[in-house]
């Protein structure tokens, strides 16, 4: 039976208990609010006042040749930082096993702030005035400073150095660094980035997303006197950018620069460039030009310099466009290399409109071949004009007029027309030798790739894969291999073309001996932009061709910008026959077995 007596110790007994559990809950709760609900706050409070988050940086991915040889490759520096007002109490004497050393009464003996300046100065090579200076400075503003700067960018060996010393005052964020091993070589292709590390021209700005990295971060707390806590320490790792790899050759790109230097200046030219572009691929194996950009120097080079001209300039291309007249004749007008018409140097057509050749000479029979061989205005007009207008520029778009390249490079023209409803009596007949329209270098080794490839075009490259930190390799998504004119117009064209190396008036200028050689000159008019008219006896030259002619392997266009000390594209002819030897050498092509098949200039 149940007291009075009984029962008022066992309901103190219950109230106790239940005010245990409300305490107790009101505890899991704060708990579980400190810990899962607001830990993010918490942890950023206590790191504000005894946490430390370094940036760990994903170093930019490197660029390699096509042989894997490094072209731009990124090196880590670092920022030496000090906490003034720890490192001006000293330190505590340790030996070499890490064990505080004391004096005779027991006493750390402590290591005054000038001796570790001293000590710090020898690394990074300061004097250790300068470097107790920076420390007396800070703390005399402010005794609770935590940060200052003792050198900025300090290499690898020298951030070793010092973090062995075991200052826990000192800490090193990295700083990453773009280098350039071959210095100006394809320096206007590579580009360059910024003091910001931010890509600012070539590549390093087009195949930013191959080459960046992700940034992580290491977080660790800190005791009063500086020294990671253990056990503190959490890493989101960086993860570095992707490799790339470019179609360039290095070893042909340095003698390609050497070479375009030296006869720009012997010719006394504005510029100019050579390109070299393998026929079965469409990769651009050498992009070579003058002036040059040093990417580890970007300041040495004048701003008009610092990018590729080469890619960017648009010109009107002349008579290295009359083999393209020639396929369009042969396609669309059933005629052959050896139909002829008669070419005067200077005729006036009904329509009104005059077409001179670029020398004089007497009134010829000429046959297809022979308006390529002498490169005549007046027989390509008639030859091409067989062909009505729309025609016409429905070929010229197919070999690449307005249509740009596959490069897609910044800046880079896609080149520009008139419609055929805008053709005045003029521009009816100059169309048909490289006239009222624009293309690029590139746009013009392309369509000789073309021609060389039997009639199909592969489209340019400069880039062939890039390399992901994880091992995934990327090729870039080019289009697909396009037929342009048939197989056997090529060949037809290709064989005219090699006429035109054999019987031309540069014909021994270059001969390359045991090699069949296709190719054309072409001598264009430079707009003045101030007046929007021809410059006077001014010309954009260039001489393109490809070899061996019976097995295409690679093409070779070389140009000058107005050049002065021959100002035709006769100034071409030793850059081409130097550039394309090399090439040959350098790939080891195979000799011609046979001669070029001789074709009639007239009837």
């Amino acid at each position: 039976m149940t007291t009075r007596a009984t029962r008022s110790p066992r309901r103190r007994t219950v109230v106790a208990l239940a005010v245990v559990l409300v305490i107790l809950a009101a505890f899991v709760i704060r708990l579980v609010d400190i810990q899962v609900v607001n830990a993010n706050g918490h942890i950023a409070d206590s790191r504000g006042k005894t946490g430390m988050a370094i940036a760990l940086h994903g170093g930019r991915g490197d660029i390699v040749d096509t042989n894997g040889e490094v072209l731009a490759t990124s090196t880590m520096l670092y920022n030496v930082q000090i906490d003034p007002m720890l490192a001006a109490k000293g330190i505590n004497e340790t030996d070499a096993a890490g064990n505080i050393v004391y004096d005779d009464d027991r006493k750390p003996i402590n290591v005054p702030w000038p001796e570790l300046a001293a000590q710090i100065a020898e690394v990074t090579g300061q004097s250790a005035e300068e470097v107790q200076a920076i420390v007396d400075e800070a703390v005399a503003v402010d005794p609770n400073k935590r940060y200052a700067l003792i050198k900025k960018a300090v290499s690898t060996e020298e951030y070793r150095n010092l973090a062995v010393l075991g200052m826990p005052f000192l800490s090193f964020p990295q700083v990453p660094s773009r280098t350039y091993p071959d210095g100006a070589v394809a320096g206007n292709i590579l580009g360059f980035v910024g003091s910001d590390g931010e890509p600012l021209e070539g590549i390093e700005a087009l195949q930013n997303d191959c080459l960046t990295g992700s940034d992580g971060e290491r977080v660790y707390q800190r005791g009063a006197d500086g020294v990671i806590i253990p056990g503190t320490v959490v890493e989101d790792p960086a993860v570095e950018g992707g490799t790339l790899k470019l179609t360039v050759d290095t070893d042909l790109q340095w003698y390609m620069q050497q070479l375009i230097a030296e006869e720009t200046d012997r010719m006394d030219a504005d510029w100019g460039g050579i390109m070299v572009v393998e026929v079965a691929t469409g990769k651009i194996r050498a992009a070579a030009e003058t002036a040059t950009v040093d990417p580890n120097d970007v300041g040495a080079s004048e701003p008009e310099d610092r990018a590729t001209r080469l890619l960017r300039y648009s010109y009107e291309p002349g008579s290295t466009f009359k083999p393209v007249t020639a396929a369009t004749a042969i396609e669309q007008a059933g005629l052959t290399p050896y139909s002829t018409v008669v070419a005067p140097d200077r005729m006036v057509f009904d329509n009104g409109a005059v077409i001179n050749d670029s020398e004089h000479h007497a009134t010829q029979n000429l046959t297809l071949t022979g308006g390529l061989v002498t490169s005549s205005n007046v027989a390509l007009s008639q030859f091409g004009t067989t062909v009505d207008p729309a025609t016409r520029l429905e070929y010229l778009q197919k070999f690449g007029v307005g249509q740009g390249t596959d490069l897609d490079w910044s800046g880079e023209p896609d080149g520009v027309y008139l419609p055929t409803e805008q053709w005045d009596n003029q521009t009816y007949y100059t169309t048909t030798f490289g006239q009222a329209f624009t293309v690029t270098v590139p746009q013009v080794a392309s369509v000789y790739q073309t021609i060389a490839n039997g009639g199909v075009r592969e489209p340019l490259s400069l880039v062939e894969s890039c390399t992901l930190a994880d091992g995934t390799v990327v090729e870039p998504d080019l289009p697909e291999p396009e037929r342009v004119i048939e197989k056997e117009t090529a060949e037809t064209v290709g064989l005219m073309l090699e006429n035109v190396f054999a019987q031309g008036t540069l014909a021994d200028d270059i001969k390359i001996d045991g090699y069949r050689v296709a190719g054309k000159t072409g001598t264009a008019q430079v707009i003045d932009p101030g007046t929007n008219k021809y410059k006077n006896n001014i010309f954009f030259t260039s001489l393109v061709g490809y070899a061996p002619a019976d097995d295409p392997q690679y093409v070779v266009i070389a140009v000058f910008n107005e050049p002065m000390k021959q100002r035709m594209s006769s100034a071409n002819r030793s850059v081409f026959k130097k550039a394309m030897t090399q090439v040959l050498t350098h790939y080891r092509v195979m000799p011609s077995e046979s001669e070029t098949p001789l074709l009639p200039v007239t009837k």
